[in-house]
């Protein structure tokens, strides 16, 4: 079953909160695209541990795309919560595998899902009535994808195997976007195993029992995907 995708929209950061925001519903996931830009005022935003993070960071651009990401996060959320975004309250829920402390990221009190993935210059926010995960990639550089085939699922294995190298890197990104959606909306993230699940290489995602596993465009040189819960 495919699940009610609204289309990628641009929350920009440094920008009050946008009252056109589509509302989330269950069965819906609202997708954003965060401009990676300068924003001074994100640092404000965030939590002890959120500043700590950013400012451990050695690269500039890495401290850039940080805040960014995680200032805009805390503004959307602050929107469709009510709530300001500095007092945005982040937990983890428990994982699924073992138990333990560190399975999805959610707020606290619940009343929303969301998802946050960045690479290079895109950030990728997804806000949802259930659980759900997004995940954005560069293509890698070229060589990369037949270095970690191996990783994926005997079936996309093949599959992989099969194309001829001049589409190889694009083939590999989805499937590992498609995954890495997955697996965090399940809450497992890569202890769950990049070899268990089939989403395929293919123009469009398999299907997965219990899930809507959607492909995203966000560009070119760039793949991503959400998955959604359907239960």
């Amino acid at each position: 079953m495919t699940s009610e995708i609204s289309p990628v929209r641009v929350l920009r950061a440094g920008a009050g909160p946008d009252p056109s925001v589509p509302p989330v519903v269950d069965g819906s996931v609202a997708l954003w695209l965060v401009p990676v830009t300068g924003d001074p005022g994100a640092y404000d935003l965030l939590d002890a541990g959120e500043r700590q993070r950013s400012t451990a960071l050695l690269r500039e651009a890495d401290r850039t795309r940080y805040l960014a990401a995680h200032g805009g996060l805390r503004r959307l959320l602050g929107h469709y919560l009510g709530t300001p975004p500095d007092e945005v309250v982040f937990v983890r829920e428990d994982c699924p595998l073992c138990g333990g402390p560190h399975g999805r990221p959610a707020v606290r009190d619940g009343g929303i899902h969301f998802s946050l993935s960045h690479s290079e210059d895109l950030v990728l926010v997804g806000v949802a009535g259930r659980p759900v995960g997004v995940d954005v990639e560069a293509f890698p550089a070229a060589g990369v994808s037949d270095l970690v085939a191996d990783t994926l699922h005997p079936r996309e294995r093949e599959e992989f195997a099969r194309l001829a190298p001049e589409v190889r890197t694009a083939a590999f990104t989805r499937c590992w976007v498609r995954k890495e959606a997955y697996l965090k909306g399940t809450g497992e993230g890569l202890a769950g195993g990049l070899e268990r699940t089939y989403v395929g290489t293919g123009p469009g995602p398999a299907a997965v029992p219990g899930w809507s596993l959607t492909d995203v465009p966000v560009g070119p040189s760039y793949a991503a995907a959400v998955a959604l819960s359907q239960q």
